[in-house]
């Protein structure tokens, strides 16, 4: 089954307006990096926006948004936007004080800044709150039970990165 072809954001028509909630949609965008596209080209922003990989009726990227707006899915891909909706986990793109996280910011920093609630190092819990995180300006925390948790991993000198980079080495870069 192919995938079904999804608007640009700029080419839909407006969406009705009514009283904020999470929507789940999904347009069959094939890569994470599409549908972070598609959310960035919102306007109004979201709140809040998450991705979140499907497996059915094949492999997508459903989106969730915390928004006033109305959203329809493609055809046949109803399911993956419940699912999306449901939100019980999920990646967000957009969320209150993402613009505030660029540069070298402190784990108290990002915490203060931004509604995250933790950050965490990869494999070794929570993240001292005077370590320096180097967000690259591209922060992806995770959404889980509820809260936004970003997930870091030890870099040089004592500092963080994200765990998710915007553009990541591919696996077997050298072969």
């Amino acid at each position: 089954m192919s995938p079904p072809r999804f608007p640009p954001a700029a080419a839909r028509p407006p969406p009705a307006a009514g009283a904020a909630r999470i929507v789940g949609l999904s347009l069959g965008h094939r890569t994470l990096a599409e549908a972070d596209h598609w959310i960035a080209e919102l306007t109004p922003a979201p709140v809040l926006a998450c991705t979140h990989l499907v497996a059915e009726p094949f492999p997508h990227v459903a989106i969730s948004l915390l928004t006033a707006l109305s959203y329809s899915s493609s055809d046949g891909l109803q399911a993956a936007a419940d699912l999306a909706a449901s939100g019980q986990h999920g990646r967000a793109v957009r969320f209150p004080g993402v613009e505030r996280l660029t540069g070298e910011l402190t784990v108290s920093e990002i915490l203060q800044r931004s509604s995250i609630s933790r950050v965490e190092v990869l494999g070794s819990g929570p993240a001292a709150p005077d370590t320096v995180v180097e967000t690259g300006a591209f922060v992806r925390p995770q959404f889980r039970g509820g809260e936004l948790v970003l997930v870091t991993t030890p870099a040089a000198g004592g500092r963080l990165i994200p765990f998710e980079r915007r553009d990541p080495t591919p696996c077997c870069a050298d072969h």
